[in-house]
């Protein structure tokens, strides 16, 4: 006698792509992104109530400082869903989020007030996951055309809904995406307690000593070239000529690897964690 098998779930009947993906979306999600991973996450907890909801959250398992294996793989299959997933996959993966986020607010009376639902700080992380990718499409001299990167920008809207942030609400068009960039960055400000904790984590201060001396210098340098210099004034990260001359060679020569390499080289892990998400769903295992 054979047993019954149950009918797949209606969220997990796509598996594969649904909607055509621009090629700067596949592009940038490539193995040089992890050199910019650090700065990325240093400018979306610049927003004081991102950082404080990051440095407080009750969800130990997903803190970069005491389980950075796994916030690094939750992060990038994040990214690869949101970019390259279906939408069926995305919708997965936001009740996934969800269930983390509830945790994630603010005790009553603190001083720093944050909820991991708030749309309006959702979307502040979706905008610094936005730049982030233009910054690597630059920063690999990648060929962007005016339609290229219209193209990206209202794609890239995913990394948005694919959290608890309304379509409507991301900016219409490149034009007022700068314009809410500006004013954002304008409000930007930290004190004491959120500045020591994003200067621990740029030198993986949460690392044993030995990996901590060996690969936190090399995480600050990268993190602090790749952010903005409003973000390094900040942080209070100091930066020079000789180290820009010494980013722009490591980016040169990074250009010069990734135009060479296969496509499954060049976007590897995302390509992994995009195939990991989608054996983990098929299971009804946990993804985040």
């Amino acid at each position: 006698m054979t047993s019954a098998v149950a009918p797949t779930p209606p969220e997990q009947r796509k598996t594969f792509q649904d909607e055509p993906i621009p090629k700067v979306a596949r592009d940038t999600l490539n193995w040089f992104s992890i050199a910019l991973a650090m700065s990325n996450v240093l400018m979306q907890l610049s927003n004081i109530k991102v950082g404080y909801g990051v440095a407080e959250s009750k969800v130990e398992s997903g803190r970069l400082d005491k389980h950075p294996l796994k916030r690094g793989r939750t992060t990038l299959t994040f990214l690869a869903i949101a970019s390259n997933g279906t939408a069926a996959e995305r919708e997965y993966l936001r009740k996934e989020v969800n269930r983390a986020h509830r945790q994630v607010h603010s005790a009553p009376g603190a001083p720093v007030k944050y909820n991991a639902f708030s749309p309006d700080l959702q979307l502040w992380v979706a905008a610094c996951l936005y730049k982030g990718a233009v910054d690597l499409a630059e920063a690999l001299d990648l060929p962007l055309s005016r339609q290229d990167r219209e193209d990206f920008y209202h794609h890239s809207a995913r990394f948005a809904t694919t959290l608890q942030v309304p379509q409507e609400m991301w900016p219409a068009d490149r034009e007022a995406f700068e314009k809410y960039w500006r004013s954002e960055v304008e409000k930007l400000e930290l004190d004491d307690y959120a500045r020591e904790f994003l200067h621990d984590l740029a030198s993986m201060a949460f690392l044993p000593t030995p990996l901590r001396q060996t690969v936190g210098p090399v995480i600050f340098f990268l993190s602090a070239g790749f952010l903005p210099q409003e973000f390094r004034d900040l942080l209070g990260m100091k930066w020079n000529r000789p180290r820009q001359f010494l980013l722009d060679r490591v980016i040169r020569t990074a250009a010069a690897v990734n135009r060479v390499m296969p496509a499954v080289v060049r976007e590897f892990p995302f390509n992994f964690y995009l195939w990991d998400f989608r054996r983990r769903m098929r299971k009804g295992l946990p993804v985040v």
